[in-house]
Formats: C-alpha cells, sequence, structure tokens
C-alpha cells in the first residue's frame, strides 16, 4: 500500500492520539511494533510536548504521529457558565466542596497557539495530525514544508472535501462508534452520525487521497473489514486503552473491564462539545430535564475536571471523563506491542482463511 510504504509501516494499524491517556511509551511501542503510535498534544503546551516529543524519539526510530485540536476560539459568557457552575452546585456539595468561582479555558486551540506552531516547525515531527477541524493555509504550507504527513479526522464527505482541499495527505474517517471527542468542524451543525463503515466507504469513493477508518474496530477482523471498504489502516484508540503502557487512572481501567463498557454514552456536557464515553454518575446528568445551555468547549471542561477531582478526594470515581467507543468490551489487557502482532495475526489469518476458501471453489 502506498501510504504504509510512505510512512514505512508494516502493519495498517494507527493508535489513536488520546490526549491525556497516551503516553510517549504507548507510542514508541505501536511504532515498533510496525504501527503508527501517536501523542495527543491538543490539551499539551508547547514546552511539555517537545518533552514528549523528545522522549518518543528517545525510543524508536520511526514515524509517530502528533495530534493538535484545531476548535474555535472559545467564547467566554459569564452569564452562561455562572449558570452552569449553578446547576453543577448540588453535585460539588454533595462531595463537600465548592464549584469553581469562575470557568476559564483549561488548554488553548492551536489556531491560536503560536508557540505550538513554532515548536512543530522546530523538532518536525514526521506525521501531524487535526482533531475538531483545519488550521489555516499559512500553516499548512509551512509544516508540508518540514516533510510532515498531515492528517485530518473528518465525520462526514463534506469535511472530507474540505480537509483534501486544505491540503491534507489523508483523512482519518471516524465513525460515530468512536471514543472520545466526535471530530465534527462545527459542533452545532446537525450531525448524521454516520457509522465507520458507510463513512469509510463513501470516502473511499469520493476522496483522491487515502483513508483511516476510525471507529469500533478493535482486532483482525474489524481490520479487515474497513479495509475491504477502501480504507488503508484502522485507527484504533480504545483497543489500545487497556495496554499497561497508557496513562489511564485506576478508576477509569476498572470502569473499562467492567459492566459500563457494554454502555457508552454521547454527551456534550462534560466538556462542551459531544464525546463518547463509559456510562457513569456524570454522564447520566445528561438525562436531567433541567440541563442549562453549557458552555463553550473547553471551558466547560474547566468545570468538568473540577467535579471528578472533587469527586474522586472522596473515592467516588464516577465523574471522570472516561472516553472509550462502542467496542469497548472487546479491549484487551496486553502490552502494546504484542496487541499490535495480535491484530495482525488476526488479520493475516483471515486472508489465508479466504485463500483456502478460493482455491476449495476453484476445485469444484
Amino acid at each position: 500500500m502506498p501510504l504504509l510504504e510512505q510512512l514505512g509501516l508494516r502493519v495498517p494499524v494507527f493508535q489513536a492520539p488520546m490526549a491525556g491517556v497516551s503516553t510517549p511509551q504507548l507510542a514508541a511501542e505501536v511504532s515498533n511494533a510496525g504501527g503508527l503510535g501517536a501523542l495527543g498534544l491538543g490539551a499539551t503546551k508547547p514546552e511539555q510536548a517537545r518533552a514528549l516529543i523528545a522522549e518518543v524519539r528517545a525510543r524508536t526510530d520511526r514515524p509517530f504521529n502528533v495530534n493538535l485540536f484545531v476548535h474555535p476560539t472559545p467564547r467566554a459568557d459569564a452569564e452562561r457558565e455562572a449558570r452552569w457552575l449553578h446547576w453543577l452546585t448540588p453535585v460539588f456539595v454533595e462531595y463537600d466542596e465548592t464549584p469553581p468561582e469562575k470557568l476559564s479555558s483549561p488548554y488553548t486551540s492551536f489556531l491560536d497557539d503560536p508557540e505550538m506552531l513554532a515548536l512543530l516547525l522546530e523538532v518536525k515531527p514526521p506525521v501531524i495530525s487535526f482533531h475538531f477541524g483545519l488550521p489555516p493555509d499559512a500553516s499548512v504550507m509551512a509544516l508540508k514544508q518540514t516533510g510532515a504527513f498531515l492528517l485530518a479526522t473528518v465525520t462526514s464527505p463534506a469535511e472530507a472535501l474540505a480537509a483534501e482541499a486544505a491540503g491534507m495527505d489523508a483523512v482519518i474517517a471516524q465513525g460515530v462508534e468512536a471514543g472520545g471527542h466526535r471530530g465534527m468542524f462545527d459542533p452545532h451543525a446537525p450531525d448524521d452520525a454516520l457509522g465507520t463503515l458507510p463513512l469509510v466507504r463513501l470516502l473511499s469513493r469520493q476522496c483522491h487521497g487515502p483513508v483511516i477508518a476510525a471507529g469500533g474496530i478493535m482486532d483482525g477482523a474489524g481490520l479487515a473489514a474497513v479495509l475491504d471498504l477502501g480504507a488503508v489502516a484502522a485507527q484504533m484508540g480504545t483497543a489500545f486503552l487497556l495496554c499497561p503502557e497508557t496513562g489511564l487512572d485506576e478508576g477509569y481501567r476498572k470502569a473499562l473491564m467492567g459492566p459500563s463498557a457494554f454502555h457508552t454514552r454521547m454527551v456534550s456536557l462534560i466538556s462542551g462539545r459531544p464525546a463518547r464515553g463509559l456510562s457513569n454518575r456524570f454522564t447520566e446528568l445528561a438525562e436531567r430535564p433541567d440541563v442549562p445551555p453549557c458552555p463553550d468547549y473547553p471551558i466547560a471542561y474547566d468545570a468538568g475536571k473540577a467535579l471528578a477531582r472533587a469527586a474522586r478526594t472522596h473515592g467516588e470515581a464516577g465523574f471522570g471523563a472516561y472516553w472509550a467507543g462502542q467496542g469497548a468490551p472487546l479491549a484487551r489487557a496486553l502490552p502494546a506491542a504484542r496487541l499490535v502482532r495480535e491484530i495482525q495475526a488476526e488479520y493475516t489469518e483471515i486472508l489465508k482463511r479466504r485463500a483456502r476458501q478460493m482455491e476449495r471453489k476453484s476445485l469444484v
């Protein structure tokens, strides 16, 4: 496959970036095993990003991906944010805590972070991906001049066309099954909620460049399915969550290994944008009839993180942002390199089985 050859990959598996969960060790192990490891830098300051990238490079000489968030600049709204905090106050009180006096954005969009752009131009990561939208033309041109291979997450054919027009080298087709934040460019626009399989098929026929499938793919069988539909690789996030190299806290790990794995939900109230995660006490709040308008992403996350910390100090892990996709029950607690090898072996066995079936048919 041209894309795999271009990136020097032996296995058509991309590890999803997963900001807050991916680690340099995870990224390096996946890359060393022949896939494409990744770092989620969307919630990271430039100097932290520099150190993380350096650590990956100390662990592997193979390509890896760094991911940035390209969300619109959040609009502060003191009245809406005060109302949101007032609504959450009874939950804080339940844990003998008070909510923050005011909210602020916990991290900066790549659109508003010239220091992060300067860092990328300096350290030249081999693959750079974007979530929530597309960077300006000038940034795309500058990053391409470093030799970087550019990717963008898309959730619809229209977004894929925009990504190609903007100069992306490939698109990541994120189905509604995927864990974590929906990569839609405009969270207020209607969402057709396309599943991974129809989205991949649509984009494989529409796009001129490679399509990487994402959402609900957990093993070699899922990999085979999306490759059959025209994808050149699969991006997997939830599949890697239980690997010991991730940064999962104990509450997250226990929840993923329990019955919650069978019940994921798409909610906006944790961060301010639609995201799929394990059902817990936080996601249950979305069912209340009195939910007020949520602050902009990621300002709402400021309240969500504060609430999770408050509950955790009292032994309650049910307010964590435990992002996971619909394939969560299939997650395997294996070292990352072994997981990549097993996925590849499963896929190879499927190809062998097909070959045997074709051979038998030819003999009839």
